[in-house]
């Protein structure tokens, strides 16, 4: 039977982590013949490999090592693009648990569109305070995952962080100018070979934050539907955050984007991350009557 979907696991130094998001992929409904699991290693140097290794009888696991070389994810996520055997490409990250069918909803997004796709799927807990890391575990700390995600959606605490966003009947993705602001690769899918027809990730990403709406922005050019698939759930699991100030690397990537795709929209980069943020800036580009990046780049091609 043919590999349907390939899920690429960027990974550095989260060993356990790992191990919980390889586990709700062991416990995933669809058939493990069906999907391959592509972890990639950005130079660890605790026992990652021993746990990716500990799942090869129980998922088609290949795992690959890059050396330690700062920080590089798209790089990592680029090594299990350019290897997978599926037609979708379903991205995770480290310590981000799929409830048992949330492989198979990225699937029916796929397989239910006659055009091409890019799924966001629905992340429980991404913003669990420090004080909640502990209830939040407990609440997933057990043998069934599903029951914890369940028990999380009802008590309508730990909302996906862009729920908010998506509760507004207004906010349809198909009608957004900018609907890629949303794609957080903490959960998304994309047929493989647009993945790689539009060049992947960006490798010249070399600090947090970007690299995921920037693939996303040109998925979007490419022209991909973008869609939100809430059954495609998951959990960010619980842990503490690294120091450091990730806005301020964030604003300077989105200045990067900003140089890079010079259109109208493209330009409000400059400002992202800051009063301009993922929540109001198609607002801004519906207010200001600014051109779609895809109407405006054809527009000007045309003009040469």
């Amino acid at each position: 039977m043919p590999i349907r979907c390939s899920v690429v696991i960027p990974t550095y130094n989260r060993a356990e982590l790992l191990r919980r998001t390889l586990n709700s992929l062991v416990a995933q409904s669809l058939p493990h013949e069906e999907f391959e699991v592509l972890v990639v290693d950005d130079g660890s140097s605790d026992h990652t490999a021993e746990v990716a290794a500990g799942f090869a009888d129980r998922l088609d696991l290949r795992y690959f090592f890059q050396p330690d070389e700062g920080w590089r994810v798209a790089q990592a996520r680029n090594v299990g693009i350019a290897h997978a055997t599926g037609e979708v490409c379903v991205m995770v990250d480290t310590g981000v648990l799929l409830q048992s069918r949330g492989l198979a909803a990225h699937l029916r997004s796929h397989e239910e569109s006659d055009t091409p796709v890019a799924v966001c799927g629905y992340v429980f807990g991404f913003d669990c305070a420090p004080s909640e890391i502990d209830e939040l575990s407990a609440v997933l700390d057990s043998n069934d995952l599903d029951a914890g995600i369940e028990l999380i959606r009802r008590s309508g605490r730990w909302a996906d962080t862009r729920e908010a966003f998506y509760a507004n009947p207004d906010n349809d993705f198909d009608r957004l100018p900018a609907p890629w602001v949303f794609y957080w690769t903490c959960n998304v899918s994309a047929p493989t070979d647009r993945l790689r027809a539009v060049g992947g990730f960006d490798e010249q990403f070399r600090s947090w934050g970007g690299e995921d709406i920037d693939l996303g922005y040109r998925l979007y050019l490419d022209g991909a539907r973008f869609v939100l698939n809430r059954a495609a759930s998951s959990v960010h699991y619980p842990h503490p955050k690294k120091p450091g100030d990730l806005n301020y690397q964030a604003r300077a990537n989105y200045r990067y984007m900003a140089q890079k795709y010079d259109t109208p929209v493209g330009r409000l980069l400059k400002s992202f991350g800051g009063a301009l943020h993922c929540y109001n800036i198609n607002g801004l580009i519906t207010a200001r009557g600014l051109p779609d990046c895809r109407e405006y780049l054809r527009q000007q091609a045309a003009s040469r």
